[in-house]
């Protein structure tokens, strides 16, 4: 339950926030500013907490992550952002990759960087099983829990391309972006077709987009590891 755990944070974390059309660019904000208050930082119980800094790199500033046996994401509620017609781009780095990270297990799921994607999914798209799930966290935590989610990731030994299942739920589809160390150190940007890339995990065409979060963690394997992030676009 550990990640549905953290989709359930994210719905009650955001549900007070209100909602923006599109994330607002780390790039326009100063360094050494308060995070500001459009975004929420989104832990899980009893897991230490990343730290989330804005910060200058070559000019621009982006937001760092510090986590040290810690978890935590920074996450920004959208206004039902159309999935079809978007391509979703970004820019990130990370200081060093996870040595004893692996996803196919629930107790290496760790990653130096991760980039979520909300979707509301009708229930109706979802097995009788599934949708019983959903409705039950729902009943007991509230808020909008997110019904399907594509995470992209950072991994330490995946190759590019390679996409499961998160080992802890079926909603959440985990796509390696990144890997191993030749660019650690380096900026890569981003760009995904994400309605593809969700169909393409789902088997259904992809719903309004509700959210995004940023974030890294590594208290399954007690690494640390920085990492940065510079602006997140719903591009058309």
């Amino acid at each position: 339950m550990r990640r549905l755990i953290l989709l359930c944070c994210l719905s009650l974390t955001m549900a007070s926030v209100e909602s923006v059309a599109l994330p607002p660019l780390f790039s326009s904000l100063k360094p050494g500013q308060a995070i500001p208050g459009a975004f929420r930082m989104i832990t899980l119980p009893n897991i230490k907490p990343n730290r989330f800094e804005l910060v200058e790199d070559d000019g621009k500033t982006v937001l760092q992550v510090t986590s040290a046996a810690s978890a935590a994401t920074i996450g920004i509620p959208l206004t039902a952002s159309s999935a079809s017609n978007s391509r979703l781009e970004w820019r990130w780095k990370i200081g060093s990759v996870l040595v004893n990270a692996d996803m196919e297990k629930k107790t290496g799921d760790d990653f130096a960087a991760r980039l979520y994607v909300f979707f509301d999914a009708p229930l109706s798209s979802l097995s009788i099983l599934e949708r019983t799930k959903i409705r039950l966290i729902r009943m007991i935590w509230g808020g909008d829990v997110p019904t399907a989610v594509l995470c992209y990731v950072w991994d330490n030994k995946h190759p590019v391309g390679y996409s499961q299942w998160s080992p802890y739920t079926n909603r959440v589809r985990v796509m390696v972006m990144q890997s191993g160390t030749a660019d650690v150190g380096k900026w890569v940007g981003e760009s995904r077709d994400v309605a593809a890339d969700f169909r393409s995990a789902f088997g259904i065409d992809a719903p309004a987009i509700t959210g995004l979060a940023v974030g890294s963690d590594t208290d399954q394997t007690g690494e640390t590891v920085l990492t940065w992030f510079g602006d997140v676009k719903l591009a058309p």
